[in-house]
């Protein structure tokens, strides 16, 4: 039954049905393979059920956070925040690039929203100011795995959701990892500038200067630090931490910067209402096809397929991560995440794997296929947003994979890099 669901799953996106209609009529022919038409009804219910989950409101209110920054101006204040600190270095632009996917991680939680805003400011900066058009769409693709990785993120949130672990500890763990990553990357662009003797400023920001850029950026640095303090110290939930946030920046965006208005506003909660809504009937119609699978205890024996080959904790998240990894390639990643969650979450668990550790590392699999062919959704935004050749963009990303595969090498090898903050905070 299951390997039915599966093909029947594939040859319906290789044809473009909706991810959620394909996972519903997969679904719905693992019934009829079963024989058992009464199951029908269960189809609904848990397509339903899998949307209503109060720990998933926290998703749409990043994104509006994110969306409502970027028409506030307060996104560009932060662009200028992170130039005055790193912009003097070789290679500042790029720099300023990572630190700004650092930044903006803390706000939206997603990968493609940070491609998308950082690139189309970004990009054509850095060509201006001589550097490889390619690279610098490049860097932009694979600094924007930051967003998933530090605190919020969607992808943790899914997971907390669909295994019953604390979203807190999960945002927590992220936060070394992510900036792991980020320093990755700086190191890598410090690498290729001194190579490619890319542009480095003929002068450093005075201190007034970065106390005076701080001050007026100090009113969208807030907004991260309601998320991310709050979420971590315990103060509020994810979805509250959300709320508050979009208040925050409504009133800044209104009031403040007086950039916002009615109709901007309106837009955003569009685009939000567009990009959340695909995730929710993924994880509706995901819901379905996993109670499928539980019915038929495919995660179980899964689990004991692969115990059976190591019962070394280590090697077991390899395997896991590797098949995770190559999954994640082909198929869309929220959908990924959703239909892999209940089959590998329960493997790691009976192997003795900190739920937690599992998955963050789980989530930088997933984070690292956004920018790997052929699926690679932050490299199609980012080419378009950058007017960059799809083909180039695929053929120059494979460094960025490489310097992510490392780090994510790292914290399988290291749990202490996930475990440190959650138990510091008692999360």
């Amino acid at each position: 039954m299951t390997a039915l669901m599966l093909i029947i799953f594939l040859l319906l996106l290789l044809i473009g049905i909706p991810i959620f209609i394909a996972l519903l009529i997969a679904s719905f022919a693992g019934i009829l393979y079963l024989g058992d038409l009464s199951l029908l009804r269960v189809i609904p219910q848990q397509f339903f059920g899998g949307m209503d989950v109060f720990t998933l409101l926290a998703i749409p209110l990043f994104i509006l956070t994110g969306n409502l920054m970027n028409r506030s101006a307060l996104t560009d204040k932060l662009l200028d925040f992170c130039r005055v600190l790193v912009g003097h270095l070789r290679g500042g632009l790029g720099h300023v690039n990572v630190v700004a996917s650092i930044v903006f991680a803390g706000i939206n939680g997603s990968a493609a929203a940070d491609a998308s805003a950082i690139g189309s400011v970004l990009i054509p900066a850095m060509a201006k100011e001589g550097y490889d058009r390619s690279y610098a769409a490049g860097i932009t693709a694979g600094s924007s795995l930051i967003g998933p990785i530090i605190p919020p993120s969607i992808f943790m949130v899914l997971y907390g959701a669909m295994t019953n672990q604390p979203i807190g500890a999960l945002f927590a763990g992220g936060v070394i990892p992510g900036l792991l990553l980020g320093v990755a990357f700086m190191i890598m662009n410090h690498y290729y500038s001194v190579k490619y003797d890319y542009p480095v400023s003929n002068r450093r920001a005075s201190l007034k200067e970065i106390t005076e850029t701080t001050r007026h950026s100090i009113v969208a640095l807030i907004a991260p630090i309601i998320i991310i303090g709050g979420i971590l110290l315990g103060i509020v939930t994810p979805t509250e931490a959300g709320a508050l946030a979009v208040f925050y920046v409504a009133i800044v965006g209104f009031f403040i910067t007086k950039k916002l208005t009615v109709k901007l506003f309106i837009e955003a909660i569009l685009e939000t209402v567009r990009s959340t809504s695909v995730i929710f009937v993924i994880m509706g119609g995901a819901a379905a096809l996993c109670w499928l699978l539980k019915w038929e205890q495919v995660p179980q024996k899964v689990a004991m397929m692969l115990v059976n080959v190591s019962n070394n904790p280590t090697v077991l998240m390899l395997i896991l991560s590797a098949i995770i990894f190559v999954i994640g390639m082909f198929m869309e990643e929220v959908a990924a995440l959703i239909l892999l969650t209940p089959v590998v979450a329960p493997v790691a668990m009976m192997a003795g794997i900190n739920p937690i550790h599992f998955g963050i590392v789980m989530t930088l699999n997933i984070t690292i296929a956004l920018i790997t062919p052929p699926m690679g959704a932050c490299v199609h935004i980012v080419s378009a947003v950058g007017k960059v050749p799809l083909e180039k963009m695929f053929k120059n990303i494979w460094p960025f994979v490489g310097v992510s595969m490392i780090v994510l090498l790292l914290v399988i090898l290291f749990p202490p890099l996930v475990t440190f903050l959650p138990g510091i905070l008692n999360l």
